[in-house]
């Protein structure tokens, strides 16, 4: 019998499409969606020599959370010696949440030393005009309830007060009750009410000596006043779940990067006459986090607010790269990144960078200070700071925050 030569080709053709089906299956072709972000260029790093660990086997590089720790601090009481005033202790929060959660602290442990009413804050960015309400971001009724027994809180000024005659007081970021009772309370006495401006002489989270009254005041206010408002709240969690999503070769789990283009410029980032460096670029960070073993298939989310070409040699080494303007709902893009508002894109960074897997400090700085904090607390102990790695490979234990690994964080000072 004959063979149908149009029967053979149709049965090659057949077959040859089931192949390439099983092949396209087999790549899991699903995660390409994304993977290139605008901008990038086709260099790449591959032919660099990279003697890597395969991450899921190397548990010092993902380490799951630690467990959680508990707060072990005292909530303060209504105390007989502190005389209750009638005044008024007013501030603003400022810069983003990484200086919100420190101004908070100190303008609690103002009132409260002062026996005054503390009047929930307003928000400002770093723009003229840049002005929200202290609900905009956070949670008004969560801070209200922490506060019950240890400070009066109002949320407006009473008409009665003008705002032109409050005195303005600048205070160091951890204020003492020493300083308070020196350069606070004369004036506080002679004008009836304060308007505090924190300024930070340097970044001081180290962990103190013993456990004070004026601690546990901190602790409360740093870790259990500042909530965020649902909007936010279910933005920041639906983000982090894409994250996870975008992550599924590693088990979900995802890198978060402070990486802002803007600051790598600033005087005294990169360490000269003899400093130790404290920022590191794209690159740098790219070829830190491939020498300590992450590979090529890792998720890592970038704090810097827009695609910039100089994160293309951080894409090329780790596709699965990305900006918040990439993985943010189409129907939130408006009002949290188009609204020319930058106090919403960083309250957006500090709460993915707190939430993530692994984080990496690309800058020094309160942002990463802060962080570590929220980390600290919530077991999430995995901090990473880049370093330049002259071998081919290394231990990423070796460069696990000081933060951490001295349990220097004044956030200890907090949980237990």
């Amino acid at each position: 019998m004959g063979v149908d030569l149009r029967q053979v080709v149709a049965g090659v053709l057949t077959l040859t499409m089931f192949v390439m089906l099983i092949h396209m299956i087999k790549r899991d072709h699903f995660d390409a969606v994304d993977d290139k972000q605008p901008g990038a260029d086709d260099f790449s790093f591959d032919s660099t020599n990279f003697e890597t660990t395969h991450v899921r086997k190397n548990i010092g590089i993902w380490k799951g959370d630690a467990d959680e720790l508990k707060p072990c601090w005292v909530k303060p009481s209504e105390d007989s010696n502190v005389e209750q005033t009638d005044g008024f202790v007013t501030f603003s929060l400022t810069n983003g949440p990484e200086y919100h959660i420190s101004q908070i602290a100190d303008a609690v442990l103002v009132a409260r030393s002062l026996g005054a009413t503390l009047v929930i804050p307003d928000i400002r960015g770093s723009q003229p005009g840049d002005k929200r309400n202290f609900e905009d971001i956070y949670d008004v009724d969560v801070f209200m309830k922490s506060m019950e027994g240890v400070v009066r809180v109002v949320k407006d000024l009473p008409s009665h007060v003008s705002k032109h005659k409050i005195a303005a007081v600048k205070v160091p970021n951890r204020v003492t009750e020493d300083y308070i009772a020196k350069h606070v309370e004369p004036i506080y006495r002679s004008t009836g009410s304060v308007r505090l401006a924190t300024y930070f002489p340097s970044i001081n989270m180290k962990k103190g000596g013993e456990k004070s009254d004026a601690d546990s005041v901190a602790c409360l206010a740093m870790y259990e006043s500042l909530e965020l408002q649902q909007e936010t709240h279910d933005l920041v969690d639906s983000m982090v779940e894409r994250l996870k999503t975008l992550s599924r070769k590693s088990d979900g789990q995802f890198i978060a990067v402070d990486l802002r283009v803007e600051m790598l410029d600033k005087k005294g980032c990169q360490g000269s006459d003899g400093k130790e460096k404290s920022c590191f670029n794209a690159q740098e960070v790219a070829m830190f986090l491939r020498k300590i073993g992450f590979e090529k298939d890792t998720t890592i989310y970038v704090t810097q607010s827009r695609w910039d070409e100089s994160l293309d040699s951080l894409k090329d080494l780790f596709p699965k790269t990305y900006t918040k303007e990439s993985i943010i709902p189409a129907d939130k893009k408006k009002k949290f990144l188009e609204s020319e508002d930058s106090e919403l894109e960083k309250v957006i960074d500090f709460y993915i960078s707190s939430e993530s897997d692994v984080f990496v400090p690309a800058i020094s700085g309160l942002f990463y200070a802060n962080v570590a904090g929220k980390r600290i607390g919530s077991g999430k102990s995995q901090i990473l700071v880049p370093a330049n790695i002259p071998d081919s490979s290394a231990s990423a234990s070796s460069f696990l925050s000081h933060y951490v690994s001295k349990k220097n964080h004044f956030a200890y000072s907090c949980y237990c």
